[in-house]
């Protein structure tokens, strides 16, 4: 399959980054450079690609939803340099370049992650344009994605090796970990968007859901099968640290088929979520069905799939 990323959406994602600007004070310049140091190390810019993805699914142009945008991509970033640490996965790579810890110091480290997590809500909270009782929802639903229910909690079974035996448990432990901060780059844009109807949100929940799956099936995959040029970092990481993937779970033939699974179940979501087309509150009557196309959403999940890095 012959993947094609919204190329136009990332590099839109990677202006508006490259502008944002945290420190006010002489004293914490060196804080903000460990902070935009990880931020701008590059990638795909998955989850903040998702969200503007999924404004233009139902309506809204994609630059309306930077802020959240932005927010999500500091989490993101906040959660890679504290996943980096030696306490954690210990890796000295990220991106192909020294991880934070390794160019500034463990304790920098710690506060730019703090840091970004911090900056995102205030972000969002201070430059997002939508109904405030919108925003303040989206801002919920990222801090659930994100905490003790969502991302940190995954974190916390993973390193801890709480989750029991079986394929179920370990598919709640990415959802958790992974899954959610990618379902949030989704369901945050539909309730900016005023759509909090179950019967339009069910089809992007099961979207958002196999795609966070997908991700992280495809991500064991390439610990395995990668090479350190390619992955940015020292393949093998999660064997070194005994984790449980989904190799070591159903071996790598299993993982595959399963990765196709879910990618067929996100494009079957999609593919319902189209048919049914639900559109922003506000949006004028009319607007055109260019303007709610899930091929972006599409091209992300394809990428997903038959990435090599």
């Amino acid at each position: 399959m012959d993947a094609t990323y919204p190329e136009s959406l990332r590099a839109e994602v990677e202006r508006y980054l490259e502008a944002m600007r945290f420190s006010e004070e002489a004293l914490t310049e060196g804080l903000e450079e460990a902070m935009r140091y990880s931020l701008l190390a590059g990638g795909k810019r998955i989850r903040p690609v998702l969200a503007l993805a999924t404004a233009r699914a139902i309506g809204i142009e994609p630059s309306q939803v930077l802020p959240l945008a932005g927010a999500i991509e500091l989490i993101h970033t906040y959660s890679l340099i504290h996943d980096d640490l030696p306490a954690m996965d210990d890796d000295d790579l990220r991106r192909g370049a020294p991880t934070c810890h390794v160019k500034f110091g463990e304790d920098v480290a710690i506060l730019a992650g703090d840091g970004l997590y911090a900056e995102a809500f205030r972000h969002l909270l201070t430059y997002q344009r939508s109904a405030p009782e919108r925003v303040l929802a989206a801002a919920a639903e990222l801090a659930a994605a994100t905490g003790v229910n969502g991302m940190v909690g995954g974190q916390y079974a993973d390193v801890k090796a709480r989750a029991p035996r079986g394929p179920s448990s370990l598919r709640r432990l990415h959802e958790l970990k992974t899954g959610r901060l990618i379902g949030a780059s989704v369901l945050c844009v539909l309730l900016l968007g005023g759509i909090s109807d179950a019967s339009a949100t069910i089809p992007f929940r099961r979207f958002a859901s196999e795609l966070g799956v997908l991700f992280q099936i495809v991500d064991d995959i390439l610990d395995v099968t990668g090479t350190d040029d390619a992955l940015g970092k020292p393949q093998g990481s999660d064997e070194r640290h005994g984790k449980r993937t989904y190799v070591s779970e159903f071996g790598i033939e299993r993982a595959r088929e399963l990765a196709a699974e879910s990618h067929r179940m996100a494009r079957a979501a999609l593919a319902e979520a189209a048919v049914q087309a639900p559109v922003h509150a506000g949006a004028s009557a009319g607007s055109g069905a260019e303007a709610h196309s899930t091929l972006e959403l599409e091209q992300i999940a394809d990428f997903i799939y038959t990435r090599t890095s």
